[in-house]
């Protein structure tokens, strides 16, 4: 029988759920299949197959090898005829159970089939298998009996100290930097090209913000991705609801997410591979051992690896190629363990700060969550470390008036975290700023007929004039309606925020007149967004126009696979019904189809038939 319909059958009689999951594990696209016997000629394509053998690593791709050479001599194998061809190839014994596993995993991803206990492989996969030796990659002595690279290097004890320090003081900058980058697309979202990447802009600014360079801005905003922080939405990255709690967080428990989140991550096989080296160097022996048991895994392999210890250097898990100790219980599966290893080695958190003469706030530590979330709505920050420093401006206090704060909380607030009481510069600062606070006020306009939404309504007429020339605010297209107001056709929270941001004195104000808060709202809602599954989709439409449903569905799904078994000039076993109502099974080979008929050579009779298909009951694999 040939492959392609034999493998046609099989994914007809397959669960929807199971069906899907194999065509995702094989990457096979949707596109051009319009029958199951498509769908099976994308499994057996053999640039299909190689991608698929590349991802399997030494002992599965062994068990498939030998397979395949057994059935050239002998016919389809158990595993227990394969553990005997690996032993006298490689002299070691494999265990029957093992070969057993590997053999079941390739029958899921359609590369063997399986049936009574006997393994088969696909033509396609023999041949792509057979055809490795040419191109480098190595055949079946070669897979069974390679031996694996030296024993892994250990990670001396004398520098398991330094590790930790230097994996604390990367964890903490990694924490830092999301906590800077949280903020600033919380403050104004960043922009995704259709192409992929941040505009370079917003990346330019993200990079100040974070206080790193220019091309560590997209392996942070991974990170922060990863662990469910940021989102897109409408084309810009935002903070989500997680990010804002995870802003309240304590640094080690910030660190905790994002660690937790890389584990989760992390595909199964690159998970064993790591666990395996808690206690040892990974590095250019790690990548040995990599290339040694994915021997056709090449760039796919390297780049998955890479990707996951790059973001462990970053995240503290490992330094200089080394688990740190906290990394090393991340990676025995125990978050808690390693988030209690990892507070031990951050630096402490502290509640007070200096307040200085020039304005500045100096920070002798990290703040901790509730101070730093208050102190950023007074003050801007300038600089992050384990020192930081915070600034009060004119502008940052008119900020903190809009979202409520008063004179007296403010300056209630600071009091309460000072080692140096509140200096007379910054006193006179918010007295001054919180005085001028509503020169400038921004409304609601619900005038039948106009085309406005919001006023700008000021006594100050020169202030008014000022911001009508602003080119940073000629977007919102003000238009001037006598001395005192301009109207704009955009929303309250855009004009108010935009002269905000623009540092003037603006307050909103309802239609009553009286001031209100105002809150910015740019979280992004984090949803299960309703899409179609092409591959779901596909499966639908197969069992809607191939399943033999009637005598007319079930005679068309007949002569599809008589026409593949012509073609391929292939054997089958034809069960024809007789007139008594018994069942007869023919070993025959098709060839041709026409006017309701079959013919067929009867090999063991030497002998042509002709079959009416009406009285052809099923079709099966020729008897061993």
């Amino acid at each position: 029988m040939s492959n392609t319909l034999s493998l046609a059958t099989r994914l007809r009689g397959m669960p929807d759920a199971e069906l899907a999951q194999s065509m995702r594990d094989r990457s096979i696209s949707a596109s051009g299949v319009k029958d199951f016997f498509d769908l099976a000629e994308a499994f057996l394509d053999r640039a299909s197959i190689q991608q698929m053998l590349t991802r399997l690593d030494r002992e599965t791709l062994a068990v498939l090898a030998a397979i395949g050479q057994l059935m050239e001599e002998s016919g389809p194998p158990t595993a227990t005829d394969v553990a005997a061809r690996l032993e006298s190839i490689s002299g070691a014994s494999p265990s029957v159970e093992s070969i057993a596993e590997r053999a079941a995993v390739a029958t899921t991803l359609l590369l063997l089939e399986a049936e009574s206990k006997r393994f088969a492989a696909y033509e396609s996969v023999r041949e792509q298998l057979r055809s490795w030796p040419a191109f480098g990659l190595p055949g079946l002595t070669e897979l069974a009996g390679g031996n694996p690279p030296a024993a892994l290097e250990p990670v001396p004890d004398v520098d398991r100290r330094f590790i930790d320090r230097l994996g604390a003081e990367r964890a903490f900058a990694a924490t830092t930097a999301i906590t800077e980058l949280l903020a600033e697309v919380e403050r104004e979202p960043a922009r995704e090209l259709a192409k992929g990447g941040v505009a370079l802009p917003d990346s330019k600014r993200l990079a100040n913000a974070m206080s790193v360079d220019l091309d560590s801005v997209a392996t942070f905003l991974a990170v922060a991705d990863r662990a469910g922080l940021v989102a897109r939405q409408g084309g810009n990255w935002m903070i989500t609801e997680r990010g804002g709690a995870w802003l309240l967080e304590s640094t080690g428990g910030r660190w905790a997410a994002l660690a937790a989140a890389w584990f989760e991550r992390l595909p199964s096989d690159i998970r064993q591979l790591l666990s395996e080296r808690t206690h040892a160097l990974w590095g250019q022996g790690l990548r040995g051992y990599v290339d040694w048991l994915y021997p056709a895994g090449g760039d796919w392999m390297d780049e998955r690896i890479g990707v996951y210890t790059r973001d462990a250097e970053r995240l503290g898990i490992t330094a200089n190629q080394a688990p740190t100790g906290p990394g090393s219980l991340l990676l025995a599966d125990s978050v808690d363990r390693a988030l209690a290893a990892m507070s031990t080695l951050l630096p402490a958190e502290v509640e007070q700060v200096y307040l200085q003469h020039d304005l500045s706030v100096v920070a002798p530590g990290p703040l901790t969550p509730r101070v730093d979330a208050r102190l950023r709505t007074i003050a801007d920050v300038e600089s992050r470390a384990l020192a930081s420093s915070y600034r009060v401006s004119t502008s940052s206090v008119n900020r903190a008036m809009a979202s409520g704060e008063t004179a007296e909380s403010m300056l209630d607030f600071l009091r309460s975290i000072s080692l140096t009481g509140i200096p007379q510069p910054l006193d006179y600062l918010i007295a001054e700023a919180s005085g001028r606070y509503g020169q400038v006020r921004v409304g609601p306009l619900d005038e039948a007929g106009s085309e406005a939404a919001t006023y700008i309504r000021s006594d100050d007429e020169h202030l008014l004039g000022t911001i009508m020339v602003d080119q940073n605010l000629s977007a919102l297209g003000f238009q001037r309606r006598g001395q005192h107001q301009l109207l704009s056709r955009f929303s309250l929270d855009v004009v108010f925020w935009s002269l905000s941001d623009a540092r003037y004195p603006v307050a909103a104000e309802n239609r009553a007149g009286n001031i209100v808060s105002l809150r910015r709202q740019r979280t992004a809602r984090v949803s299960a967004a309703a899409s179609v599954d092409p591959v779901s989709s596909l499966i639908e439409r197969l069992r809607i126009g191939g399943e033999p449903e009637g005598d007319e569905t079930g005679q068309a799904w007949l002569v599809r696979q008589l026409d593949v078994a012509i073609k391929a000039r292939a054997s089958l076993t034809v069960s024809v019904r007789m007139p008594n109502g018994s069942i007869v099974d023919y070993q025959l080979e098709p060839t041709s189809v026409g006017g309701g008929r079959m013919r067929a050579r009867d090999k063991k009779s030497a002998i042509e038939r002709t079959l009416p298909l009406s009285s052809i009951a099923g079709l099966a694999p020729p008897a061993l």
